[in-house]
């Protein structure tokens, strides 16, 4: 079994949203389908077929996430001691050597990144060529625009 790194953060996100979809949508989604099926012939009821594929989705959905958190390795990096590693969850402040530009990005698991927000999967190339590296060093990443040398300046554990 393969189990995937998660951020706690990450992991509670999915818990709100798996209760979310089990205690208010499946319900409305069920009672919807009651109704469809009070206005008669089912065959030819566009109410019962859309409130069915929101029932299908809603329960793919409801297995998807039960499935991820069940292989989930969650992981608090906030528990961690600070070794100034960059590693799995750690909260990473970069200057691009090019432009000068500071950026910071916090390395999560694929299901949580969202680049808007700076959150970067620990799959993606900049997170793996960051991976291991320490403040003070220079990573050379490939991005799709070339060659990109990030310094490290601050790793925080947060």
């Amino acid at each position: 079994m393969t189990l995937y790194p998660m951020t706690a953060h990450g992991a509670e996100m999915l818990r709100a949203e798996l209760k979310e979809l089990k205690s208010v949508t499946r319900p409305e989604i069920i009672a919807s389908i009651a109704t469809a099926r009070e206005h008669g012939d089912l065959k030819e009821n566009a109410e019962y077929h859309a409130a069915r594929e929101q029932q299908s989705f809603c329960e793919g959905r409801i297995q998807d996430i039960e499935g991820k958190l069940s292989n989930a390795q969650v992981i608090d990096v906030t528990k961690l001691e600070n070794t100034g590693k960059v590693i799995f969850g750690t909260t990473v402040r970069l200057l691009n050597c090019d432009t000068d530009a500071e950026i910071t990005y916090k390395i999560v698991g694929d299901d949580e990144a969202d680049i808007k927000n700076n959150l970067i999967s620990v799959g993606s190339p900049i997170a793996r060529g960051l991976i291991g590296k320490v403040v003070d060093d220079v990573a050379n990443i490939t991005t799709p625009k070339g060659m990109v040398e990030f310094e490290i300046l601050e790793v925080q554990y947060i």
